[in-house]
């Protein structure tokens, strides 16, 4: 049965209710709130604004040994829209049920996350605990939009690289049985549009040289064969990041149905999976374009650079001090590949090694969906799971 003078729930609903919702976000809520959670841990708290109107907050534990490198707990402050008819309870006013459930946007992707980093950091600072390294938390704008104006500038800035982060910790997802699912990579995105050229003349004609239309075929054709091989390697979501994905999105061109058309296109989402060679890729879209004939050409929407997965043998230290402190609480963990985007990659992209770790389990997962929610139960296990690994990487 839920309680209703549950300190630690009333500050996770208090965060839940700040509608930081796209599109249009006003972030000041967040910040506001965030800076009086960093006032009740009595640690200081820093706000870095490198794009207008979108703070980036920064709380920070210091180490006794500050001069190691740091840990960072990152999570994002936005959360994408809803549609409020389709909601049991309002989505921002996160609702509590008798039987122990919130409901709000956002109670999984991913403000709950952020919430269990920092009541971590108050449960080991209550404690007496003192950690060797220095621990950040912090909170960045627009990840649900890309993150270009988000970690994206602050993991390239000078006030990024004065934190000497050695390790970072993201989100994944909650896991719908025991087991916690990390991803250690992302794949790389590589959005394409093929257009493909032709003559223009009446639809009644069946001309000698391929037309706009043909040329199109061929290339769909490739493309979507590619994908059918691909698919048969999925076994689970949990494998969908060891594979590139392909997927037809948009489709454009034509004057009128009795025209043939001067030029047609078609746009791909690409999500190349990481043991695949990127220059090998583009060689074989260009084949592609060439054999299809005369005038087929294709460029990049996105034209992501290959980020290295962080490593998670023997040899990552961060990685199996998370995983031995799991091990002690018998909680079992599954790491692979993610199948989408998250902050981490810009850390990795640095050269930082970073863990996307949703500490929740047996629970439905709804990010993004309607009724997104999350039960007190699992979030104060979150809680305490997060505890020690926390302790485990920043003494590691």
């Amino acid at each position: 049965m839920a309680k209703n003078n549950d300190e630690v729930i009333d500050r996770l609903r208090e965060y839940l209710k700040i509608p930081s919702v796209h599109p249009d976000v006003d972030y000041s809520g967040c910040v506001d709130f965030l800076k009086e959670q960093a006032n009740s841990l009595d640690l200081p708290v820093v706000v870095f604004e490198f794009a207008p109107q979108k703070p980036i907050v920064v709380i920070t534990w210091e180490g006794s040994q500050p001069d190691l490198p740091a840990i960072l707990l990152n999570s994002h402050m936005d959360v994408v829209p809803v549609y409020e008819e389709h909601w049991t309870y309002p989505p921002f006013e996160a609702v509590l049920t008798d039987d122990g459930w919130i409901y709000a946007r956002g109670s999984q992707d991913m403000k709950s996350v952020g919430m269990i980093h920092l009541e971590a950091i108050r449960r080991l600072k209550n404690t007496g605990v003192v950690l060797k390294r220095t621990v950040h938390a912090s909170f960045v704008p627009d990840e649900e939009i890309g993150s270009d104006e988000g970690m994206n500038l602050f993991s390239q800035s000078e006030e990024f690289k004065k934190l000497n982060i050695g390790f970072a910790l993201d989100e994944s997802y909650p896991s719908m049985d025991d087991v916690l699912v990390a991803y250690h990579g992302e794949r790389t995105c590589r959005q394409i549009q093929v257009t493909c050229r032709g003559t223009p003349s009446h639809a009644s004609l069946l001309l000698p040289e391929k037309t706009a239309g043909e040329k199109l075929y061929y290339m769909i054709d490739k493309l979507m064969k590619l994908r059918e091989t691909e698919k048969k390697k999925v076994t689970s979501l949990e494998k969908m990041g060891s594979v590139t994905t392909i997927n037809l999105t948009v489709i454009e061109g034509g004057v009128q149905v009795n025209v043939l058309p001067e030029e047609l296109s078609a746009s791909f989402d690409v999500r190349i999976a990481p043991d695949v060679d990127h220059d090998e890729f583009d060689k074989m879209i260009q084949s592609w374009c060439d054999e299809a004939g005369e005038g087929v050409s294709f460029k990049y929407y996105t034209k992501n650079p290959r980020i290295a997965p962080t490593k998670v043998d023997d040899s990552a230290v961060f990685f199996t001090a998370i995983k031995q402190s799991l091990d002690k609480m018998d909680v079992k963990l599954s790491c692979s590949i993610c199948p989408g985007t998250t902050d981490a990659r810009f850390v990795r992209k640095q050269g930082i090694p970073a863990i996307n770790l949703t500490p929740i389990n047996n629970t439905p997962m709804l990010l993004h969906a309607h009724d997104e929610r999350i039960h007190v139960d699992r979030y104060r296990e979150g809680i305490h799971v997060m505890e020690n690994i926390l302790e485990a990487v920043a003494n590691a």
